[in-house]
């Protein structure tokens, strides 16, 4: 079958289709069959076929799945922030989608992570290779999840995202404007990727998998430039004006600090449309009524 075709008639499942995973699911649409997963399935973008379902229910999965699925982009975010909420969307959840689906065998099953499972707070690089050891239950859940991905029947692939931004994510851009952040230097590295590189690398992943082309198993989806914290402000507030500091400004990151290798992307081919965040910042300031 020719990739084409094999792309065509591939049918992809975005469990959690929310903010990232419709985006994700949208960019897929246009060469697939996909699928997407929610609670409230009229919520799913146009073009995408919603299922609704609770994946922390397994009772209302029955059912709901298509018989056949070749790509399964798991992408849930908690619907609490506590450990049961983190537990729930991370392990849990999956187990259940992983029994629903049972012994059908998938091309790739996509696990959406987080670079909160490295705890290292020195400034050191990190990488795949690097250790993941969260001193939070945060990134202990999500590593969690991690591992069931991988120790499925499935080939499985995790992708750990840096912090995501981008227009529809500008929390960090208002609190600079407002006064509210105020980092003293040398503040900690931030590491960061574009909403669209973000959505890009999984439908890169995706149809490389389609394509029958070789993937790891694991990828960190950062852009190439992380930068401390102080640094980022500092360039913000040269372009544009913000309010001065006000006293309960923060201080900090909150994310430790460390940074960000994206080697083992940028070796597979993948080609970031937004490298640093001058990039996505200066187009997000650029559209700022």
């Amino acid at each position: 079958m020719a990739m084409t075709d094999r792309k065509q008639s591939a049918r992809i499942l975005v469990a959690g289709c929310g903010k990232l995973g419709g985006d994700i699911a949208k960019a897929l649409s246009h060469n697939s069959k996909v699928y997407g997963l929610r609670r409230n399935p009229d919520q799913v973008p146009e073009g995408i076929i919603g299922l609704g379902a609770d994946l922390t229910d397994p009772a209302t999965l029955d059912g709901k799945l298509p018989g056949q699925l070749d790509i399964v982009i798991y992408c849930l975010t908690p619907s609490s922030y506590d450990e049961q909420g983190y537990h729930n969307a991370y392990v849990a959840g999956l187990q259940n989608l992983l029994e629903a689906i049972g012994d059908k065998p998938l091309t790739r099953l996509i696990f959406i992570s987080s670079t909160s499972v490295y705890a290292q707070d020195d400034d050191s690089w990190v990488d795949e290779t690097s250790p993941a050891e969260p001193d939070r239950f945060t990134g202990q859940h999500i590593l969690q999840g991690e591992q069931t991905a991988l120790n499925s029947i499935h080939p499985a692939t995790v992708v750990r995202f840096s912090g995501i931004y981008g227009p529809t994510r500008q929390r960090f851009l208002e609190e600079v404007l407002e006064g509210r952040m105020n980092p003293q230097p040398p503040a900690p590295f931030s590491n960061r990727i574009h909403e669209q590189d973000a959505v890009r690398v999984v439908a890169w992943l995706s149809e490389q998998a389609l394509a029958d082309k070789t993937i790891e198993t694991l990828y960190v989806a950062t852009d190439c430039e992380p930068v401390r914290l102080d640094d980022v402000v500092a360039w913000v507030r040269q372009q544009l004006p913000c309010k001065e500091p006000v006293d309960s400004a923060r201080k900090g990151g909150r994310a430790g600090s460390k940074r960000c290798r994206n080697q083992r992307l940028l070796a597979g081919g993948f080609e970031f449309r937004y490298p640093d965040y001058r990039a996505g910042y200066r187009e997000m300031i650029s559209n700022l009524s």
